[in-house]
């Protein structure tokens, strides 16, 4: 959901590159499937549940955004390094061309799912030799209507 925050850190990382893929890690709901079948239609094959969240992310208005998913299932713990691994990877390819960066939430000692994230983020880095980047989230702040 951080993309779609008003002008969020990784909001406006995104909007600065020409290609981008999106890997949303966890589903709210369980989802059964491989980290192949997930990635495999590259844009496509979401669940109903994701309709909303593309529409949404279409509205950004950021031609060159690409969602994808790997529906582990929440709470996320040590168990899913491998497979958040195995899917970034899939993402990166083989032999990434120079431009290639991941992106990653800013670390977050108390956060268990983050630190996942960010454990098989840093590993993706060192392995494929490309730049890490970090974005802030917004956590769960509350933004106060204008006048209020």
């Amino acid at each position: 959901m951080e993309l779609l925050r008003p002008e969020s850190d990784l909001a406006r990382a995104v909007a600065a590159f020409p290609h981008i893929d999106v890997l949303v890690i966890a589903d709210d709901e369980p989802v059964s499937g491989s980290v192949v079948e997930a990635l495999d239609g590259y844009g496509e094959g979401f669940d109903d549940g994701y309709d909303e969240l593309r529409a949404d992310v279409d509205q950004l208005g950021v031609p060159g955004l690409h969602l994808h998913r790997l529906g582990l299932r929440q709470p996320l713990g040590p168990w899913a390094e491998h497979d958040v691994v195995a899917a970034i990877s899939e993402l990166v390819g083989f032999d990434p061309e120079p431009g290639v960066y991941c992106l990653a939430p800013a670390p977050a000692p108390a956060d268990a799912a983050r630190a996942v994230v960010n454990r098989a983020a840093r590993r993706i880095a060192q392995v494929y030799g490309i730049p890490l980047l970090r974005y802030l989230c917004l956590e769960l702040s509350v933004v106060g209507e204008e006048g209020a």
